[in-house]
């Protein structure tokens, strides 16, 4: 069992919903009496999750530095992360995904996760090595995503990548050097799949050779690159847009 915590109302609540079965217990501090402490503890007994009353100090220890809100849980991470083939299978409309090749920092992953979520991203797929994988900074930053987006954690990200070319998606990766800006790319409303590299390095060579194209972000200011969770917001959200205009 992969034991961690998570804090905060949004983490706590998306994880209860989501993965009920993967929360062991839930840590809340009896000064809490408004609504969401009562919707918090009514989901917690509807699923039969042990709900404990500590005091902020008990409940600093589970969170660290981070702010709690009053409420912690310890779950089982082991049960966070979804099998690709098992989100692709039960699709009803063509795939729309996520990759992150190496993103070591906790709160761009969450940022990421956010915007995926909100741009309606089928699953977040990563590998299990040089990445930072889900943990209770994650969760926080990402208010309720990471426990609604599928994150898939792969051993081999470039054979991943072939698996998903083999069921039609298309790979695009974002580069500063390609033959292609965002602006006249047509992600069309066809299965795609984008890249999107680290925060310093980018994509890893083995994994650029596996895009079927590369695209650029335009820049029309002073700086000359973005934070990956920036760029990730920047061409979800131009695709779909592209996938309402083509009624996807």
């Amino acid at each position: 069992m992969q034991k961690k915590t998570l804090h905060g109302f949004h983490a706590v609540g998306a994880r209860l919903k989501r993965f009920p079965d993967s929360v062991l217990e839930i840590y809340l501090d009896p000064a809490r009496q408004d609504a969401r402490a009562r919707e918090l503890a009514r989901l917690a007994a509807a699923h039969g999750v042990k709900l404990l009353h500590v005091d902020d100090k008990r409940l600093t220890g589970l969170a660290g530095d981070a702010r709690h809100q009053g409420v912690a849980a310890l779950i089982d991470a082991g049960r966070s992360y979804a099998a690709l083939e098992d989100v692709l299978d039960d699709l009803t409309e063509p795939a729309f995904l996520l990759v992150l090749d190496g993103v070591t920092d906790p709160h761009n992953l969450g940022a990421c996760l956010r915007v995926a979520d909100a741009m309606g991203v089928h699953a977040v797929v990563a590998p299990k090595d040089k990445a930072v994988g889900l943990n209770a900074t994650v969760s926080k930053v990402a208010c309720g995503a990471a426990e609604t987006v599928p994150y898939v954690m792969v051993t081999n990200l470039a054979r991943t990548l072939r698996e998903l070319k083999e069921r039609e998606i298309w790979i695009a990766g974002t580069a500063a050097d390609a033959d292609v800006d965002l602006h006249h790319f047509n992600a069309g409303a066809g299965p795609i799949a984008w890249v999107l590299g680290s925060e310093g390095e980018g994509m890893r060579r083995l994994t650029r050779e596996h895009c079927d194209i590369l695209v650029s972000i335009p820049m029309f200011g002073a700086v000359e690159s973005l934070n990956v969770s920036v760029a990730t917001g920047i061409v979800l959200a131009e695709t779909r847009r592209q996938r309402s205009l083509a009624g996807g």
